[in-house]
């Protein structure tokens, strides 16, 4: 018998062997079932062989009646298990999230309107056929729910013969795509950047695209022409748009529908069950052919992927933190190699990797230097806080708040940026001192005014604001210190009674229809000053927006990141391009007290490519990314003395590499989090290094007590 060797999505070292019983349609990429310990589970067959070193083998209990998975795909797994450092089941787990979407779509009984009375006819009945003439064919529960009575109303009315009972299958194909519709008419440089995107499209193979365009000059229209040209070329192609933010994913919805006629298959944490049940069975089979979502689409199961787009490619939440850290920007361009597939990394301000692989030949740039028609990007202004200090107790210089009333006066929009969220990062007793920390974790709480609750943003963890300080009893004496958004937008409405101020953070829009309330509302005017955190930097059209000011520009530079000035620098940028986006003339005022800082200075005079350079020579002497290679070993303990004891054991563990650097163990800067003792090493080395095959042996050398924990993170973003 055949055997097939099944790869599980667990952490589990590799894959297991299965006997294939005769007449089971087993082909290599297969979705099958089989028994693991006392369990069936889904897994995929990674390959097919004719004899296997085990005596006795289980058979293969069953197949799915869906598409294998492509070799590009597998090939895809394997890469990302073993550059990341992680079990190869692991990324097949974030391949499997939504494996209800194996299995056919669940049929339901939906009730529509026959256009017969009965003669037994009662108020809540005529709810019912009033209910149903707006909602048409739904389920029992939808149409009592749109009624307002009880499901037993919806079935009395079937046995009248009133509404007809009728199977529909729950998850429909998603509406397809016209790629002939005529899109917006671009500019001459728009034209050239989108000919080149066609033209790669249709020759076909891997060729990867750096669209570098200011701050509202157009990249999406751009980009729309390569997905017209991919779906017009190849009636099965397959595209991929990842954005940095689930908040975004509406706006750009609504434009690909005026685009295609038809808004795209969504995918991201906020989808319930059965949309993300829906979205992985429609790509499977190849009939989902535009899917936008967040960094985690990268691992869905397309048949025939043709082109990645990585929209706002510099953004850090592409970085995954958790469980298999990786960066989806980087697996993007692989993927798309893999896939023989064009993909294009599009931003403002490209991270300085991209940057450097445009430079080297590696990528094609293609450069958008204007806002199409009157829109001018905004003149932005460094505010020296030294020379313009606040009142006591308030945040605003007074060069801002003259900006801010002249704005209002106008009758035009303002935006306060300010990333942090919250009325005060730190809660502190002014009787004892103590600063309140959230329990078995050394993170500061953060009070939030508009629900009464300290809040910890690592964990989670809130509770209400006491009366008295947990530490000394005193009454009273617990105080917020320094500015949230909640705490500037206290200060502008004081500034600015008449006007409509609105906090605009995760905090306040939870969930897509919350943002897009707020986005709507502010497109449409009805907001005069918006205070967010950097939600607000990505994405978002404000025609009437005007004025930007930066609250704290220096908050990002702190600590000891290496991309602290780029990513300052490129937030800062964003956030300022918001401003100015149609016919009026934008500005943007910066508050700092480092304006000499390279950063602030490269923001105040536009020169992007002169900051650039300077970061670049930077890392360039000191070997650091893009011209020398980071990894991270991140380890804890429940206790002190075992996290100091594991932090000697890795480190005679370490491996001895040419050209590697090991730094540690030391205190990971937030040392305690959820009860867990934290070490960092951190790992340097030349390009040429392999430091996924050092991480991978320094990993296998390890033995540590069952209670301590450690993961390994390449090219780390987060140094917390």
């Amino acid at each position: 018998m055949p055997v097939a060797r099944i790869l599980f999505p667990l952490p589990l070292p590799e894959p297991f062997d299965y006997e294939i019983p005769e007449g089971m349609a087993v082909e290599l990429g297969s979705y099958v079932s089989a028994p693991l310990g006392k369990y069936e589970r889904t897994g995929v067959v990674w390959d097919v062989v004719e004899t296997s070193s085990a005596k006795v083998l289980k058979p293969v209990a069953s197949v799915f009646d869906a598409p294998p998975m492509t070799e590009a795909m597998r090939r895809f797994v394997t890469f990302c298990a073993r550059y990341n450092v992680a079990g190869p089941g692991q990324v097949l787990g974030m391949a499997l999230r939504a494996r209800g979407g194996l299995s056919p779509s669940p049929v339901q009984t939906v009730y529509a309107l026959t256009g017969h009375r009965t003669n037994r006819m009662t108020p809540a009945r005529e709810k019912v056929l009033e209910a149903g003439r707006e909602t048409g064919p739904v389920s029992a529960a939808e149409l009592a729910r749109a009624a307002g009575v009880s499901a037993s109303v919806v079935k009395g009315l079937a046995e009248t013969g009133s509404l007809r009972a009728e199977a529909r299958v729950s998850d429909l194909p998603y509406p397809a795509p016209d790629p002939g519709r005529t899109g917006a008419e671009l500019t001459v440089e728009q034209g050239t950047a989108g000919d080149a995107l066609r033209a790669a499209v249709r020759d076909g193979g891997f060729k990867p695209f750096l669209l570098d365009g200011i701050t509202g000059s157009g990249k999406t229209e751009v980009y729309f022409e390569a997905i017209a040209e991919a779906l017009a070329r190849d009636p099965e192609a397959q595209v991929l748009v990842l954005l940095p933010e689930i908040a975004l994913t509406q706006a750009v919805f609504d434009r690909f529908e005026q685009r295609f006629g038809a808004g795209p298959a969504p995918w991201h944490s906020s989808l319930s069950d059965q949309q993300r049940r829906r979205t992985w069975r429609e790509v499977a089979h190849g009939r989902a052919r535009i899917v936008t979502g967040a960094r985690s689409a990268l691992f869905l199961p397309f048949q025939r992927l043709s082109l990645i787009i990585v929209d706002e490619e510099h953004d850090t939440s592409y970085k995954q933190e958790d469980g298999v850290t990786y960066h989806a920007r980087d697996m993007a361009v692989m993927r798309a190699k893999l896939e023989g597939a064009t993909v294009v990394l599009a931003s403002a301000t490209p991270a300085l990797e991209t940057v450097v692989n445009a430079e080297a030949g590696r990528y094609t740039r293609l450069k958008l230097s204007a806002r199409p028609g009157a829109a001018k990007l905004p003149e932005i202004e460094l505010v020296d806080m030294r020379a313009n200090t606040p009142e006591r107790g308030q945040w605003l210089s007074p060069v801002l708040q003259k900006a801010l009333q002249a704005t209002q006066e106008a009758g035009e929009q303002s935006l306060l940026f300010l990333n942090r969220r919250g009325y005060a990062p730190l809660v502190i007793c002014k009787s004892c001192g103590e600063r309140l920390k959230s329990p078995g974790t050394d993170s500061w709480l953060t009070e939030h005014r508009y629900t009464g609750r300290l809040v910890c943003h690592l964990t989670g963890w809130s509770m209400p604001k006491p009366d008295t300080c947990p530490m000394c009893g005193a009454k009273d004496s617990l105080m917020g210190v320094g500015p949230g958004v909640e705490r500037v937008a206290e200060e502008a409405r004081q500034l600015l009674p008449d006007a409509v101020v609105e906090v605009f953070s995760s905090d306040t829009a939870q969930g897509g229809a919350a943002t897009r309330a707020i986005v709507e509302r502010m497109a449409a005017g009805e907001i005069d000053v918006l205070v967010g955190t950097q939600i607000v930097a990505k994405g978002h059209n404000f025609p009437n927006l005007t004025l930007v000011g930066v609250v704290d520009a220096d908050s990002g530079l702190q600590g000891g990141d290496l991309r602290a000035g780029e990513q300052t620098f490129q937030l800062l940028s964003q956030v300022a391009g918001r401003a100015g986006r149609a016919e009026r003339p934008g500005r943007a005022l910066i508050q700092t007290y480092q304006p000499d800082n390279p950063a602030m200075m490269a923001l105040a005079a536009g020169d992007r490519d002169g900051f650039l350079q300077i970061e670049r020579d930077v890392r360039e002497e000191l070997t650091l990314p893009p011209f020398g290679r980071m990894a991270a070993l991140v380890m804890s303990a429940p206790s002190a003395e075992m996290a100091k004891e594991i932090g000697l054991l890795a480190g005679k563990a370490a491996p001895h590499g040419e050209g590697v650097t090991v730094y540690g163990p030391a205190p990971a800067p937030i040392s305690v989090l959820r009860g867990r003792h934290r070490l960092r090493f951190l790992i340097t080395a030349p390009r040429d290094v392999d430091l996924s095959a050092y991480m991978t042996a320094w990993l296998k050398a390890l033995k540590l007590p069952n209670a301590a924990r450690v993961s390994a993170d390449i090219d780390p973003y987060s140094f917390l």
